[in-house]
């Protein structure tokens, strides 16, 4: 089953997620961010899409952008914690 949430992001230029998963495969099938560095944005996508779900959280959670005490890939790991958490 296809898990999709939308989350407001907090502290960063982009403004909101939204994230699709497969439930029976734990992978993430979709990512759309609104606002945000568009070429950096773009690759975070291209390495998130198909792969394990917790192990994308992992991998994000705590980065850091600057002074500011989130980011962007910060911002995803929280999204999907959101997501987790809705099941």
């Amino acid at each position: 089953m296809i898990k999709t949430h939308s989350y407001n992001c907090n502290g960063t230029c982009s403004r909101s997620i939204e994230l699709s998963y497969d439930t029976d495969t734990n992978k993430i099938v979709d990512f759309t961010i609104v606002g945000g560095c568009n070429g950096n944005l773009k690759g975070i996508k291209a390495l998130i899409l198909n792969r394990d779900i917790d192990e994308v959280h992992d991998l994000l959670k705590g980065i850091k952008c600057g002074a500011r005490q989130t980011s962007c890939p910060d911002q995803i790991a929280h999204a999907i914690e959101v997501l987790k958490d809705s099941i």
